[in-house]
């Protein structure tokens, strides 16, 4: 089985980061895809939307990167068939102090993962913190693909900028396949300046858009609280169908990116 390695950032908070990683996360095991979802955000808030005590847990992402524990040993089985975590807390914190003291820190992450090799995993999805540091840097240089949830507003927009200067340091510096795809999320139709942003942003990047888009959806907001994905909490919903349409595009994304010639 071969692992393909995605990482969730936008270094603007409040454009459903961690829901697209739960959301997504789910929607690609429903398709009967072994998905591990690591939660790289010391406000642990995708450990706690899967009904995790991030002060409880003792084996996390930050001990991958701090201590060296193998990657493996601090995944978590969750309720939902086929999706595994591995969980965040405070802790994790103490990655951005001391992982840039050490040489090559960039890679310590994919190291972490390709000692782990070969894992039951098709995907693993990583949730990146609010911020452009070590921990991020990290994840986007294990990475084959980054998704960016970004909101069809200025400030979201403005904040691209910064996403894609991170994306040629990286590419420069550590992972020069590294591939990205831009999600519109939190999507009001009826906003006259979402249609118009959102346009703007098609023009701009083209292809570097996912089609699918995220619409604003109350049932997304309760998923976390009752400790479950949408696409367990209301299948139904029209959150939960437009995450499982976007796991079908990034499945023949996938797929097609792997037909091509190296």
């Amino acid at each position: 089985m071969t692992t393909y390695t995605i990482a969730v950032s936008n270094e603007k908070g409040g454009v459903a980061k961690t829901t697209t990683t739960l959301s997504l996360g789910a929607a690609l095991a429903e398709t009967d895809k072994n998905v591990l979802l690591i939660d790289m955000d010391p406000q642990a808030n995708l450990t706690l939307a899967l009904g995790l005590e991030p002060g409880e847990v003792t084996q996390t992402s930050g001990g991958i990167l701090v201590e060296s524990i193998p990657l493996m040993s601090a995944r978590k089985k969750t309720d939902v068939p086929n999706l595994d975590l591995i969980p965040s807390n405070l802790k994790t914190e103490n990655a951005e102090q001391y992982l840039p003291i050490r040489t090559n820190y960039i890679s310590t992450l994919r190291n972490a993962i390709s000692a782990a090799m070969p894992i039951p995993y098709d995907f693993i999805l990583i949730d990146c913190p609010p911020s452009l540091g070590a921990i991020t840097t990290n994840a986007l240089a294990a990475s084959q693909l980054l998704i960016i949830p970004s909101q069809a507003e200025y400030f979201s927009a403005y904040a691209l900028r910064n996403m894609m200067g991170m994306i040629r340091r990286v590419r420069e510096d550590s992972n020069p396949a590294l591939a990205y795809r831009i999600l519109i999320t939190l999507l009001d139709r009826r906003n006259r300046t979402h249609r118009n942003i959102h346009e703007q942003l098609q023009t701009t990047f083209g292809d570097g858009l996912f089609e699918t888009v995220i619409e604003i959806d109350t049932k997304l907001r309760e998923s976390p609280i009752v400790g479950l994905p949408i696409t367990s909490y209301r299948p139904s919903s029209r959150g939960s169908q437009q995450y499982q349409i976007l796991a079908q595009e990034l499945i023949e994304y996938v797929k097609e990116t792997r037909q091509q010639p190296a």
